[in-house]
């Protein structure tokens, strides 16, 4: 009979359990961080320096998902470029000038199941997590439209917001989602759909 754990061998210590762990993050931004020249050289380039699988949603609207699998180093070295990358781009958006280090803010989104054990009793996990890294952490109180996922947007300079993904990451891979996940598509809102039809019928009739 087969062993339950397959091809995966037998025992492992709990380290090497961890390093190959696949971790999924998916992250909502602006279709220009990534894209960065007429191919995509910078996803490509996080790609292979990350050894990390990314994707990003298609669409027309300006957000995108950023879907990141891996390991978690993986992972992590991903989200480490992507942050630098961000904070490369308000330098640059400076004429020039440095004024201190801007802080960088991402957007991850995440089951709504999971925000609980993030959050944690009265708080106090998402407290934790603020002060041990030094980065601002928020938990959006409503779902993102048409899912079951809320955003959760970190701020801060890049080495502490790469210590805090690590902090969410180690907190969601504890706690599994519950019940089954509705992801989150930009774009497919109701909202943006009823608003898209009212400025056509506000075009016409003005032109009318």
């Amino acid at each position: 009979m087969a062993s339950p754990d397959g091809a995966s061998g037998v025992g492992g210590s709990p380290e090497e359990t961890e390093l190959s762990i696949t971790l999924t993050l998916r992250m909502l931004m602006h279709g220009k961080v990534m894209a960065g020249g007429s191919k995509g050289e910078t996803v490509k380039r996080i790609r292979e320096q990350s050894s990390a699988r990314i994707t990003i949603s298609e669409g027309s609207c300006p957000e995108r998902i950023t879907t990141i699998t891996g390991s978690t180093d993986a992972v992590f070295r991903a989200v480490s470029m992507i942050a630098f990358k961000l904070e490369e781009d308000l330098g640059a958006g400076a004429d020039g000038v440095s004024a201190g280090r801007a802080p960088v803010t991402l957007r991850l989104v995440i089951p709504a199941s999971q925000c609980g054990s993030l959050i944690g009793k009265a708080g106090a996990k998402i407290r934790e997590i603020r002060e041990s890294t030094g980065a601002q952490v928020q938990v959006a109180g409503d779902l993102l439209p048409n899912s079951t996922e809320r955003a959760v947007t970190v701020s801060g300079v890049p080495d502490t917001i790469i210590q805090c993904v690590r902090q969410i990451c180690a907190v969601i891979l504890e706690s599994p989602p519950k019940g089954a996940t509705i992801p989150y598509h930009p774009g497919l809102s109701l909202g943006t759909i009823l608003l898209s039809a009212n400025q056509v019928r506000g075009h016409s009739l003005s032109k009318g």
